[in-house]
């Protein structure tokens, strides 16, 4: 029964692998390097024992722990202990999304294209599509997990070893199995690409909540976490193994459930009711502009919550900061800026350009929905109407530009919202929605660069993703790192004042707010001359 409904999955697996050979390498390669990198730049910036154990001194505060994980091995802040608690966490996200994005591009993305039907009609198992992407995925994080291993435990790093190595790479590629399996069973459950997406975020997004919580203050309440339960692995410390086993084996039988599920509902439904529409469009629905909001209102609601719930949970932890920096000379000479500005104010500058990076991302969503629109070649019904495709373009962009403006609104009212109530210093809610309002122009010219792309070359739209994660990690480890300035002014985040510690320059602004106007202005050229692809 088993080998009749996996039937052909091996030649759908091999399909699959030169379907993917570019994209998956490209991650690959990609979190492997960084993960290099950073392991080799600790070893260089803090040589000795007390340079280390200051900075062990900045991850006993609370506010740290909610952004980059509980601490361990802090009485003895070792080369490997640093690694695995700064940037194990931050990699097992992208590596979730990684997996994220490619389990609903295999399933329910080529089911709701028509792919699986036409794959369907052949002499192959019902369950073969599946089995084969599952195969693909596991394998995946396998390669990835003994590639990050081999590479760490070669550097002859002391305290990097081959078993904390092997532990670090299989963190690794259990997240990715992990959040492979729950998109693969919500991608049951929903009936649509965009609704399996959310869904995956969604429990990535309430995993990080839940553990940054735990870990700012109850820590049990992170083992409920997956995120949290895998960083108790304590990498190169004690290195755990019974965690990867427990996450395992959840894994598996949230498999089992989605090959169940997967195996009894028909094509193109899921398992989530859909409401019915209304009989009649409303005039505003019947523009472009209601149309494109009208397929984008589910995600901008879900990304709205969670934009103030990160907001909120950050601000949550703000009230023990001021006290822990007063308390410890090592870190005010760590954080001092040479003026009298107070420590926490310099921290807060620092979580706004994170909060508005991760503001860019529901931002870009909006503009490149257009592009799979286009792909699905649901854009030719609109075109055929007296619809221009600038006046097409242009509904999406403005719906790109509102939703960037209610992100970082919403992102600074959650801070405000629980961090105002705590912060000793004297500091409004005017001051902290300016800092965080003045990164629109950054914000604007990811936007200017995804448009470029989708007009000129809708092909390599996908670079505007690996643009922004670029910056992210230029803005996250360039001090830590030391990189070039030059590196750091790639960015556009880079040229953005951090208040209340910088004073506001205009001239950046309007600088990044021209230049997001060429780009976006090139691309409507581009757009409006090129063929619509299909």
């Amino acid at each position: 029964m088993v080998n009749q409904l996996t039937d052909q999955s091996g030649v759908l697996f091999r399909f699959l692998v030169k379907r993917e050979r570019v994209k998956l390498p490209i991650w690959i390669m990609s979190i492997l390097v960084t993960t290099l990198s950073v392991a080799v730049a600790f070893t260089g910036l803090y040589q000795s024992v007390q340079e280390r154990q200051a900075m062990a001194e900045t991850m006993r505060n609370p506010a740290m722990a909610a952004l980059v994980g509980q601490g361990y091995g802090l009485d003895n802040y070792t080369d490997g202990a640093m690694m695995a608690h700064q940037m194990l966490l931050i990699t097992a996200v992208v590596v979730a999304i990684m997996n994220i994005l490619l389990v609903v591009r295999l399933t329910r993305a080529d089911e709701e294209d028509g792919q699986l039907e036409m794959l369907r009609a052949l002499p192959m198992g019902r369950l073969a599509q599946t089995y084969a992407v599952m195969i693909l995925v596991v394998g995946t994080n396998v390669v990835m997990a003994f590639l990050a291993a081999v590479g760490l435990s070669v550097l002859g790093i002391d305290t990097i070893n081959i078993s904390g190595s092997l532990l670090y790479g299989a963190v690794l590629g259990t997240t990715g199995i992990f959040f492979a399996a729950v998109t693969m069973l919500v991608a049951q459950l929903s009936d649509n690409s965009r609704g399996a997406m959310m869904l995956a975020y969604t429990v990535l997004g309430v995993s990080y909540f839940i553990r940054a919580i735990g870990d700012a203050g109850n820590t049990t309440i992170s083992w409920f976490s997956p995120l949290g339960l895998l960083m108790g692995a304590e990498v190169y410390v004690n290195n755990y193994w019974w965690p990867v086993l427990v996450t395992l084996i959840v894994s598996g039988l949230v498999i089992v459930m989605a090959f169940f599920l997967n195996q009894i509902r028909d094509i193109g439904s899921g398992f989530l009711p859909s409401q019915s529409g209304k009989m009649h469009a409303s005039r505003f629905l019947q523009t472009p502009l209601g149309l494109a909001m009208r397929l984008q209102r589910t995600p901008i609601i879900a990304w709205t919550i969670g934009m103030f719930v990160i907001g909120a949970s950050y601000g949550s932890v703000l009230g023990d900061l001021d006290t822990f920096f007063e308390e410890n000379e090592v870190i005010k000479q760590m954080l001092s800026s040479g003026e009298e500005i107070p420590m926490t104010e310099q921290f807060l500058s620092m979580l706004m350009v994170i909060m508005a990076m991760i503001a860019t991302v529901p931002a870009v969503m909006t503009l490149v929905k257009i592009k799979a629109e286009e792909k699905q070649q649901r854009t030719e019904h609109l075109l055929a109407r007296a619809i221009s495709k600038p006046r097409l373009l242009a509904s999406y962009l403005i719906i790109a530009f509102l939703t960037s403006i209610v992100m970082l609104a919403v992102s600074v009212l959650g801070l405000a919202s629980t961090g105002l109530a705590v912060l000793e210093i004297d500091i409004s809610f005017t001051t902290l929605l300016q800092a965080m309002i003045v990164y629109l122009p950054a914000l604007w010219v990811m936007l200017g660069v995804t448009t470029l792309l989708i007009g000129i070359g809708p092909r390599f739209s996908a670079f505007s993703w690996f643009y922004l994660l670029y910056a992210f990690f230029v803005v996250y480890l360039g001090g830590l790192l030391e990189f070039p300035k030059w590196l750091a002014n790639l960015s556009p985040f880079a040229h953005i004042p951090q208040l209340p510690v910088e004073e506001i320059n205009y001239y950046s602004l309007i600088s990044l707010t021209v230049i997001a106007g060429v780009l976006i202005l090139i691309g409507f050229i581009g757009y409006r001359k090129r063929d619509v692809q299909g």
